[in-house]
């Protein structure tokens, strides 16, 4: 099926390459232990009606969720991350708008709409993150739930005039967070071992604390309903490195 073209006001940092690499740089998250409990959550959030998914990517989530019987849609600004959805089994029949998720509509109202793994922070202004907050709002049906998943900024892990904190190291790939405590932005440095060379690949971000999420909530009329440290239902607590987040519509 052809994907629906909408005008992109934000920057694609995932083009052919990168997405054709994706899956396999990030191959812990698509483990079993990672995708069923998001897809059960989210699942039972949607109790039996439409799932709207902010960044769809190549479907990590919105595919299994697909399965267990979701009518799941997504918005995604990259067009090679959406082909390589349309390459996995049941990526054909999954319908993606292209376009940036804090200001493109689909058709339909939804009792779900959820963005995993970080996205919120792909938005590097306020003004952008607060635009996702009221698009999610404005196509939730009453009572349907915007879910966020998102690390905790990890200011607390670093010391006194300290800048980078390292958040992966694996074989062939390293990253390294870039933060900047007086504007909240944020730089992953992403450097990956390909055909014996070294490759730096930076992605800005806006970091977020859970307080100012909220107050972007309130602003787009939705209400807390829930906060737990991951997918499982796991308290959130000080020592969290990550929440899922849980608004209403009214």
């Amino acid at each position: 099926m052809s994907d629906h073209e909408t005008t992109r006001s934000a920057p694609d940092h995932f083009g052919a390459e990168v997405a054709r690499r994706y899956d396999q740089e990030s191959a812990a998250m698509h483990e079993p232990a990672s995708v069923e409990p998001t897809a059960a959550l989210l699942a039972a959030l949607a109790a039996g009606g439409r799932a709207l998914e902010f960044a769809v990517g190549t479907g990590r989530i919105a595919l299994p969720l697909a399965r267990r019987g979701v009518d799941v849609h997504g918005i995604e600004l990259s067009q090679a991350m959406v082909d390589e959805l349309r390459a996995k089994p049941g990526g054909r029949e999954l319908p993606v708008s292209i376009g940036d998720m804090a200001t493109t509509r689909v058709d339909g109202e939804f009792s779900l709409v959820y963005l995993v793994c970080n996205t919120i922070v792909n938005l590097t202004t306020q003004a952008a993150q607060v635009a996702c907050f009221v698009n999610a709002a404005a196509h939730l049906l009453p009572g349907g739930c915007f879910v966020v998943e998102v690390n905790v900024p990890p200011l607390q892990r670093l010391p006194p005039g300290e800048t980078l904190c390292a958040f992966q190291a694996d074989a062939g790939h390293w990253g390294l967070d870039e933060v900047d405590v007086v504007t909240q932005a944020m730089t992953s440095h992403h450097f990956t071992l390909v055909d014996g060379e070294i490759e730096h690949r930076p992605i800005p971000f806006r970091y977020v604390w859970p307080s100012e999420l909220d107050l972007m909530a309130q602003l787009a009329g939705v209400r807390l309903r829930g906060r737990f440290g991951g997918w499982s239902d796991e308290p959130f607590t000080a020592a969290s490195r990550k929440h899922v987040s849980i608004w209403e519509s009214p």
